[in-house]
């Protein structure tokens, strides 16, 4: 049986399309209709209809197909029986290599512009840098305590390594920091190499706080009310462990306020430990310097409040600004009055 367009009637009809040509077939794979793209084949418009297909999108043939037999059913191609779908030939194979290439270079351009993998890199390159600083400084300490025995290392300890990076001898070194070597003394070859290791601990040092800075540029542009309400580099932070600022804005507030406990989380799942009440959000002043028994409190609030400045900063609302987090703050405050002491059980 036959419409009066000519379409069969009762038979299982597919439609299928790629970036060349749309093709709607019958039950038994014979062609009922086919629209092929006329278009000038170029690398630049091959890769512009690839993307479309990428998208999920359909092709100006494929839209006129689906209007004409609406009944077809949308049908990938590595679907179909072999034979069912013309092969490349060679210079489509051509083609679509140099589009594909083009696709390539937009996803990188595409990368390079995008916020939230920029804060990613330099996130991740602070905590590097950090952890690198860390054991090199306790190096240096340690090792310039041997010389200095006098020297009080609690009270002297971040200024030791640019005094020894700076000093010709060690007698200079000892001066800056107010004490006398040791009668010992140390040798040529010892010294030089203490204080190139001083060296690199100041240049970490350089390093790290420029990446810093990178960050609260960048985080004050991209999250201007989360950075307002909790800094930009813990901002930053809780964007780059929720994988994105749309993400970020997505995710329920109890979510937020754990993001970055997720190991306790799971081993409450698992071994029945309490629940954490916090993860990244104890950074803040407003968390880690209250009492131990509101800081649950304060972090769910904090939370909530962190949740909406991210949607504010995703969907473009008007950032907050210093009344707003003033509010916020008189709240913690609150919360620190009401609980002077913790409950009893």
């Amino acid at each position: 049986l036959f419409t009066l367009q000519g379409a069969p009637c009762g038979q299982h009809m597919r439609i299928c399309w790629d970036w060349r040509l749309a093709r709607v077939l019958d039950g038994d794979g014979e062609i009922v209709d086919e629209s092929i793209w006329d278009g000038r084949r170029s690398p630049a418009s091959v890769a512009q209809r690839i993307s479309r297909l990428t998208a999920g999108r359909m092709t100006d043939e494929a839209r006129r197909l689906s209007e004409r037999f609406p009944d077809a059913v949308p049908t990938p191609n590595y679907d179909l029986a072999p034979g069912e779908w013309p092969a490349l030939d060679a210079d489509e194979t051509e083609l679509i290599q140099q589009a594909s290439l083009l696709i390539a270079q937009e996803g990188v351009a595409d990368a390079a512009g995008d916020p939230d993998r920029r804060l990613e890199h330099l996130v991740r390159a602070g905590d590097e840098l950090k952890a690198s600083w860390t054991t090199l400084e306790a190096r240096v300490v340690e090792w310039a305590g041997l010389f200095l025995p006098e020297l009080d290392i609690d009270a002297e300890r971040s200024r030791i390594p640019s005094a020894l990076a700076s000093a010709s001898s060690l007698e200079d070194a000892a001066a800056v920091l107010g004490t006398v070597p040791a009668e010992a003394g140390i040798s040529d070859s010892e010294w030089q190499a203490l204080c190139d290791w001083s060296e690199g601990v100041v240049e970490v040092e350089s390093r790290i706080r420029k990446v810093e800075d990178a960050t609260r540029v960048l985080t004050l542009e991209h999250l201007p009310s989360t950075s307002a309400l909790i800094g930009p580099l813990l901002a930053a932070r809780l964007s780059t462990a929720a994988h994105g600022r749309m993400r970020l804005a997505r995710l329920p507030s109890g979510t937020v306020q754990v993001l970055g406990a997720e190991t306790s989380f799971f081993l409450h799942l698992r071994s029945g430990i309490p629940v954490p009440k916090h993860g990244h959000i104890f950074q803040h002043p407003w968390v880690c310097r209250s009492p131990r028994w509101v800081r649950g409190k304060i972090s769910r609030m904090l939370s909530g409040k962190i949740s909406i400045c991210s949607r504010l900063d995703a969907f473009e609302g008007q950032p907050w600004g210093d009344s707003e987090v003033a509010e916020v703050e008189a709240r913690v405050q609150e919360i620190r009055q009401r609980h002077p002491k913790p409950r009893r059980r």
